[in-house]
């Protein structure tokens, strides 16, 4: 019988769950932050994008910073940060400040992960390390599964800013508990900079981060506007759409525990599936918008084949030498995050000129062609990746 995770795992993933409640809660709420604060739709969408541009490129910068510190400290100050953020954008009155916001919680999301991420090691040993990182990812899943259609329900019945403040004392909790309940370890002294970079002379990494950014970006340049389109497309009511983007993470959970299931010897032909369904589903949203079942349907198979492919992405990248490397995983991380960015950055500036909502499913047709192609990236750079980083060079 295995012997159960400590609780810390699971207080982490509260405050994962956190965060990406916060990230996401903008696009259950897209008509209450457009009616309150008179902004069009593709303004609302770049909120995503602020905060995930932030996640990607400030939270590196503020895990350096916050290097020297104690896991336990470091993860404190960035509770802070998002709890005062937070704070200050329930009461926002002006999207410029609002979108202040959303980039410090995104450089503090991203820094979470990372000294999280790092932290697992130190709390389970070795045999438990896999799982324990499948819970910390449970949270993100939870955070669409339930985050999503609470702001939505919240946002709906009681305005926007009560599904604010709904994640801001789910925050609040989890700092309250990470006070009590998370162990204090010591820091770690980091490597020098130059070993950290060595570790990026690999095509084989590269290709890796592109396969990532594209099944990431195609999911979230139509997700992002899941709303509108199946409000204004499929004819959908409000009450429905919580009740498909509830049914958008339970299938994204199903694929989640499918793939990590069989992720390992078959992350490529994994990935190829999953990109090659959302592919399928989402010319099913294009041709079926206007049949309320038909989208129901694409909108449940973009679930289970977009985000659910993240156990193979990251099961693909350990495989490599270099692939344990924290350094590596951040920059994974950020890869991943700005494949948020970039997705539903692309589909919100086709909005704001002029496009009509087909255009967001269109473009996320392309990224996942895209994502096709870059799986063969390694056969094209193997004159390249012979002169990958031997494992000697990176332990």
């Amino acid at each position: 019988m295995s012997k159960s995770l400590p609780f810390s795992i699971y207080l982490l993933a509260l405050g994962i769950f956190s965060l990406i409640s916060c990230e996401l809660q903008v696009l259950g709420m897209m008509p209450q932050l457009s009616a309150s604060l008179s902004l069009s739709v593709s303004e609302v969408g770049y909120l995503v994008s602020f905060y995930a541009g932030a996640m990607a490129l400030a939270g590196p910068v503020l895990t350096l910073c916050l290097s020297g510190r104690p896991p336990k400290q470091a993860l404190l100050i960035l509770y802070s940060l998002f709890l005062l953020a937070q704070g200050v954008a329930i009461m926002a009155q002006d999207y410029w400040l609002l979108v202040v916001t959303r980039i410090i919680i995104g450089a503090a999301a991203g820094a979470f992960f990372g000294i999280t991420v790092g932290q697992v090691g130190e709390l389970v040993p070795e045999a438990q390390k896999m799982r324990a990182i499948a819970v910390l990812l449970a949270g993100i899943m939870l955070g669409t599964i339930l985050g999503l259609p609470m702001a939505s329900l919240s946002a709906e019945y009681f305005g926007w800013r009560t599904g604010f403040f709904l994640v801001w004392l789910c925050g609040l909790m989890a700092a309250l508990l990470s006070v009590r309940f998370l162990p204090s370890l010591p820091s770690q002294p980091p490597l020098p900079l130059k070993e950290e970079l060595k570790a990026f002379a690999s095509a084989r990494l590269w290709a890796i981060y592109a396969t990532s950014f594209c099944i990431i970006g195609t999911t979230y340049a139509a997700f992002s506007y899941f709303v509108p389109i199946l409000s204004e497309l499929a004819g959908f009511s409000s009450q429905t759409i919580t009740l498909l983007l509830f049914g958008y993470g339970l299938s994204m959970l199903l694929g989640n525990h499918l793939v990590s299931r069989l992720c390992g010897r078959n992350d490529l032909t994994l990935q190829a599936l999953g990109l090659l369904l959302q592919a399928l589903f989402l010319l099913l949203l294009a041709q079926g918008s206007e049949y309320p079942l038909l989208a129901a349907v694409a909108v449940l198979g973009i679930g289970f084949s977009g985000v659910s492919m993240n156990p193979a992405m990251v099961s693909r990248l350990m495989q490599l030498p270099q692939g344990s490397r924290a350094l590596v995983n951040t920059v994974h991380t950020s890869v991943i995050t700005l494949g948020v960015m970039g997705g539903s950055f692309i589909s919100g500036y086709a909005l704001a000129r002029g496009a009509n909502l087909y255009a967001p499913i269109w473009i996320a047709m392309l990224i996942a062609l895209l994502g096709l192609l870059s799986l063969g990236l390694p056969r094209l750079l193997s004159a390249s990746s012979r002169v990958e980083v031997p494992c000697a060079e990176i332990k």
